[in-house]
């Protein structure tokens, strides 16, 4: 645990002081009435901004001219920041094998192009922000092939953008296999995809599997295309909270073939909006087999979905069988008759049907939820280790010296950041009213990933606090020393994991003590938000207790490491589908649910 490991000699005293850190000692000093260690962890992430830096940036921002010197700021101020595409690759016109590009700008690449195959392998593997664009790829070309095989694998905050992608294109084909596999944040875009194409299959297999909390937009996705071939195959499997958009997809296209074959199984509320799919098509057949099997709740939405469309044929055959139910709305669907045909076998429940097509729809095996059949399915084991980590929830009595838990995995997968100066974030725009001007400043693109990570973050920070709950969003070390004080009182300390040794792993609980005797408390956490500048989320926490334990080596019974525990006492606010339920059994408000805190977050709460 660091509470405050290191006081303020040594390289402290040879601080400049005119940095934002050494300011940063001072309002620590000034703010803090204990004599308490300063705590080096939270002091880590003060900026790292020089004195001559932090005046001429800040000059810079009262001009209105930060927007112009980004690339530099976010260098010496350590901020996350999408770096600027190359130039074109237009006038790369062979046939390649691409491998170790990175943050390329394919744009008008493959125009008009005959004939020939592009591979993508490896390409952008590894990597924290790769940012990639193929804006007009392969547009008005004649059998052409694309393929990416693990494209921008095992990558952080990935931004993909497909807009107008073999447009216009005839034959040839476009194949992902294994794309965006195992990625933090991806936010990948298909605009206006194979629009007007003719006769070119696109293949989605293994496509963003294993992701974390990212978004993937399909907008005119084959629209006005003729005799289309899509396969979404394993497409998100095993992702968690992964929101898909297909906005006019395949929209009046002619014999457009495209088959969701295990889309979304296994995933933690996936997020799905159908919206004019299909409106107006000719002959298409789709095919929705084992959709969201298995899933953790999930909602998905189906707008005017076949709506006109002539002689269409879509059948759901497995779909939403969630072991937690889902929602799914249909509105509008199949709308318009000429002669399509919807068949509904063994499809799941809590779902609402809105001005649907009455006639050729057809419902074989369908579980209704009003029928009285038991809404949530049996959940097996391997199912609740697969969405909810072991050891990442666990009761209050398994902090006990001697016991043996599993610790989940507490590393911060976050890129790294480090907060402003108050002086610099207090003069920067920050909310959604002024959501254009942040975009300037960061160079956020509309759909962009900084666009889509900026507005998320605003939006949970004006987000309107839950019963009993008091919270802030600080992009300054100061501001969370205000905000903890405010609510606990000058005699404070604050707490974090020392380390991540002994994730993922079995740990022995070695010697347990609870913060203010162990007595049921008050705490200030704080959690990081997705930023381009270090932003934590902090709110208040009633009714807890806190604990500090020494983490040991099961076999060797060696300390690996000191950890801080927080546990809630009362969830009755908890939604029945929170994870800690689904890995302890119980509800809402019957069971106290415990976790660690992992790396970089903290807890504030009143020193011993």
């Amino acid at each position: 645990m660091q509470v405050a490991s290191a006081g303020a000699g040594g390289s402290q005293a040879a601080e400049n002081p005119f940095t934002p850190k050494a300011y940063l000692i001072r309002y620590w000093n000034k703010e803090i009435r204990n004599n308490l260690a300063k705590p080096n962890f939270l002091l880590s992430k003060a900026s790292p901004l020089g004195a001559v830096d932090l005046a001429s940036f800040s000059k810079l921002i009262s001009q209105n001219a930060l927007s112009s010197h980004l690339p530099a700021f976010c260098a010496a101020a350590n901020l996350l920041c999408f770096p600027d595409l190359s130039p074109s690759l237009e006038k790369h016109s062979r046939d390649s094998s691409f491998a170790g590009y990175l943050n390329r700008n394919f744009t008008n690449y493959g125009t008009d192009r005959l004939g020939g195959t592009d591979v993508f392998k490896k390409y952008s593997e590894n990597q924290n922000l790769p940012v990639d664009s193929f804006r007009r790829y392969s547009r008005d070309s004649t059998g052409h092939k694309d393929n990416f095989v693990n494209y921008a694998s095992n990558g952080n905050v990935v931004d993909q953008s497909f807009s107008t992608y073999a447009t216009g294109a005839t034959g040839g084909s476009g194949e992902f296999t294994k794309y965006a596999d195992s990625v933090n944040v991806p936010n990948l875009r298909f605009g206006s995809y194979s629009d007007d194409s003719n006769g070119r299959a696109h293949s989605f297999s293994s496509y963003s599997e294993n992701a974390n909390a990212g978004d993937q937009r399909f907008a005119n996705y084959g629209k006005n295309s003729n005799g289309a071939s899509n396969l979404f195959n394993n497409y998100g499997s095993s992702a968690n909270v992964i929101g898909s958009g297909f906005s006019g997809y395949g929209q009046t296209s002619n014999a457009a073939n495209d088959t969701f074959a295990n889309y979304g199984n296994d995933q933690n509320n996936p997020q799905n909006n159908f919206k004019n799919y299909g409106d107006g098509g000719n002959g298409a057949v789709d095919s929705f087999a084992n959709y969201r099997k298995e899933a953790n709740v999930g909602d998905d939405s189906f707008q005017s979905y076949a709506k006109n469309s002539n002689s269409a044929k879509v059948n759901f055959a497995n779909y939403g069988k969630s072991f937690n139910i889902g929602t799914d709305k249909f509105s509008e669907y199949g709308e318009g008759d000429k002669g399509q045909t919807v068949g509904f076998k063994i499809y799941g429940v809590n779902t609402t049907f809105k001005d649907y097509a009455k006639k050729g729809v057809t419902f074989a095996t369908y579980t209704n939820a009003s029928s009285g059949s038991s809404a949530t399915m049996a959940v097996s084991d391997s199912l609740v280790k697969r969405w909810v980590e072991p050891g990442k929830f666990f009761r209050e009595s398994m902090l006990k010296k001697g016991k043996v838990m599993p610790m989940p995995d507490i590393r911060d997968k976050m890129p790294k950041r480090s907060f402003l100066p108050r002086s610099i974030s207090s003069k920067l725009p920050f909310s959604t009213s002024k959501v254009s001007e942040l975009k300037q400043i960061f160079h956020a693109a509309d759909n962009s990933t900084m666009e889509t990570m900026i507005l998320d973050s605003l939006s949970q920070c004006e987000r309107a606090p839950s019963a009993g709950e008091t919270k802030r969003c600080v992009g300054s070390a100061e501001d969370m020393i205000d905000f903890a004080t405010s609510v606990l009182g000058r005699n404070v300390a604050v707490r974090t994991t020392e380390n991540v040794n002994g994730s993922k792993k079995n740990i022995l609980i070695g010697s347990v003590k609870g913060i203010n005797g162990g007595k049921v408390t008050q705490s200030v956490s704080c959690h990081q938000s997705l930023f381009p500048y270090l932003l934590y989320y902090c709110h208040s926490v009633p009714k807890v207790r806190v604990y500090e334990a020494d983490i040991l080596d099961p076999s060797s019974k060696a300390k690996i490491n000191h950890g801080v525990a927080i546990c809630h006492l009362d969830t009755s606010s908890w939604s029945p589908s929170h994870g800690a339920f689904l890995a302890l059994g119980s509800g809402p408000g019957r069971i106290e649910v415990c976790h660690w805190i992992f790396e970089n977050d903290m807890t504030w709460a009143v020193a011993d």
